[in-house]
């Protein structure tokens, strides 16, 4: 790491459950996000996150998760999160986990993701939908900090390149 310049922080928000094809793709965005050296933040559970941990493991990143509880015992984080933070917060862990992050990568996920979603968007995080959510929204809401990807790679490209136009 380059001293002076702070490492980026990439929220991956995701289910607890996952299909193989969604659990596939939050590996190759964990991967990706910890090649380009940022650091994977998550809720520190499994399915999405899991898969993501692994990913940015794999390809020695550091990952940190965000856990709903206040012990290893009550929430025990999967096995490839680097800093586990316990937090007896439940859901209201969700603020940790957006404000914490640069860019949030929102990938599948239920009600708790899209809670997530909505305090990024509300706190004007950049949000990255990768099989995720779909929204339509009346003026004079815009969606103008939500990016759609298709596939991995573009999520994570422009995750960083809109967390680093935000940090510079």
């Amino acid at each position: 790491m380059n001293r002076g310049h702070r490492q980026l922080v990439i929220g991956v928000m995701g289910a607890s459950n996952c299909n193989e094809e969604i659990r596939n793709e939050a590996y190759e965005v964990g991967r990706l996000i910890a090649r380009q050296g940022a650091i994977l933040l998550c809720g520190g559970r499994g399915g999405v996150m899991e898969a993501a941990a692994q990913g940015a493991k794999d390809e020695g990143g550091l990952t940190v998760g965000i856990l709903p509880g206040g012990s290893e015992r009550e929430s025990p984080p999967n096995p490839f999160i680097d800093i586990a933070i316990f937090t007896s917060m439940s859901d209201a862990r969700d603020a940790i986990n957006v404000r914490s992050s640069d860019a949030v990568i929102a990938l599948w996920g239920g009600f708790g993701t899209l809670a997530e979603i909505a305090l990024a968007l509300k706190i004007g995080k950049p949000v990255i939908l990768l099989h995720s959510w779909k929204f339509e929204i009346e003026p004079p809401l815009s969606l103008a900090g939500v990016s759609i990807a298709h596939i991995p790679q573009e999520a994570v490209h422009r995750a960083l390149a809109l967390a680093r136009s935000r940090s510079s």
